[in-house]
């Protein structure tokens, strides 16, 4: 459904950038197929990766990236040639495993809500703590210059 959406908003982008006066019907009628092939890439990456999920009885990398073989395969299809198939298919399949396997989020680390957020950064204060005489041996007092060690 939102690869649907996206499809309709890239095929009204297309239909504003043709150079013949196209009525707003143009986004159905000539830059339509964007949207049937994001509504069908979509709903194939969703289906396999739920029925893959099934059938494995597991929800692990490997659900999202028979589905993204399959959707990268939808791809292929409008290139007519089955190389690009397995290759667009490969390349989503890749792509989507491994997003999924490095934890799926592209905003990065988040701490756990259930740890006390006060108490995990005194405990971190407290165990990477090092003494000042440590620091200056280890740096030297000149400023720059590094000690004869």
């Amino acid at each position: 459904m939102i690869l649907g959406g996206a499809g309709l908003f890239l095929s009204a982008v297309q239909n504003t950038l043709t150079r013949q006066n196209v009525t707003g019907w143009g986004v159905f009628t000539r830059t339509g197929g964007t949207i049937g092939m994001f509504a069908a890439i979509g709903g194939t990456f969703e289906f396999a990766r739920i029925a893959a999920a099934n059938l494995r009885e597991r929800e692990d990398s490997y659900n999202q990236a028979i589905g993204g073989f399959f959707a990268g395969g939808i791809v292929g299809f409008r290139m007519r040639s089955f190389p690009a198939v397995l290759g667009f298919g490969a390349a989503l399949a890749t792509l989507q495993g491994v997003f999924d396997y490095t934890g799926g989020k592209m905003t990065g680390f988040e701490p756990d809500p259930s740890v006390d957020q006060y108490g995990r950064k005194e405990h971190m204060r407290r165990d990477t703590r090092r003494p000042i005489e440590e620091t200056l041996q280890e740096l030297g007092e000149g400023r720059g210059t590094p000690t004869d060690a």
